[in-house]
């Protein structure tokens, strides 16, 4: 089966997409977005706008271009160069369940290529491609921000962490025969269609677990560490003596504190007269 490329692939735009296809609950969701920005920074909602849409139609198509190119007063073509520069907002229908194996370095190294070789002859697809029965969606993903669980999987972006080809096997298995495995940390799983949702913003009692771990035993093992030693690392305000406020650039250097770049000011062309371009001169 041929792969598709996913990251030169545009939404085919043959016809004009019609924002009427969504329902009145959509169009009170679009509305709601906006309000949650200032007046005038109406396109500020277009990130949210496009995880509402997919929630929707399970992908974004020539109608929900229209639809956030209507509701925000953009052009389709802004919104389609929006859509297609993040691989989040997916160009062909997405399965109900997505999942993402990481193939970056960390856990490319210590087996995720290998797990990303076996599902996709477990599941007979390619990288973005979907079962024929539209259950599974797989894709590989650069970074899970996940390295001390290398390697990890996630499914509708819920992690499966320190996984194995057999452990990721029986993953896929278990969706496919109408399961929801539970994943490692964090929620559990809900559909595609509905964590989109989550996404763009709105709350879903029956999918959110407010309560659910999002740490485990490595990710807090550093601090862990330094709390059974009793170390602690000097903070610019202490070493200020002004409270809960960091100290100034200045005092942080007096103090020898480690510093930055931006701690410097910037220069531009309005501030820096000497630079001798035009804008300098004016």
């Amino acid at each position: 089966m041929t792969e598709q490329n996913f990251r030169t692939s545009v939404i085919p735009l043959e016809r004009p997409g019609d924002p009427n296809v969504f329902d009145e609950q959509t169009f009170a969701d679009a509305k709601e977005l906006i309000g949650r920005y200032p007046d005038g920074q109406s396109r500020s909602a277009l990130l949210p706008m496009l995880h509402l849409v997919q929630s929707v139609q399970g992908q974004i198509t020539p109608d929900g271009i229209a639809f956030c190119a209507d509701q925000l007063g953009l052009t389709k073509a802004q919104v389609l160069a929006v859509a297609t520069f993040y691989t989040m907002y997916k160009r062909t229908p997405t399965g109900e369940y997505l999942v993402s194996v990481c193939t970056n370095t960390l856990c490319g190294m210590l087996g995720g290529d290998e797990i990303f070789a076996a599902l996709k002859q477990t599941l007979g697809v390619g990288n973005n491609q979907t079962t024929p029965d539209g259950r599974i969606t797989l894709e590989h993903a650069e970074c899970l921000a996940a390295c001390d669980y290398a390697p990890v999987v996630t499914v509708n972006y819920e992690f499966f962490d320190n996984q194995t080809v057999g452990s990721a096997r029986n993953i896929v298995d278990e969706l496919r025969s109408g399961g929801t495995p539970t994943p490692t940390r964090g929620a559990p799983l809900c559909t595609f269609k509905q964590i989109e949702r989550q996404i763009a913003g709105f709350f879903d009692e029956r999918t959110f677990a407010q309560d659910a771990p999002s740490a485990g035993v490595p990710t807090d093992i550093g601090v862990t560490l330094a709390i059974d030693r009793g170390e602690s690392a000097p903070s610019y305000a202490a070493s200020s003596g002004s409270g809960s406020q960091p100290a100034p650039a200045s005092a942080r250097r007096a103090a020898k504190q480690p510093t930055s770049a931006h701690d410097a000011p910037l220069k531009t062309a309005d501030s820096d007269q000497a630079s001798g371009t035009a804008e300098g001169k004016k």
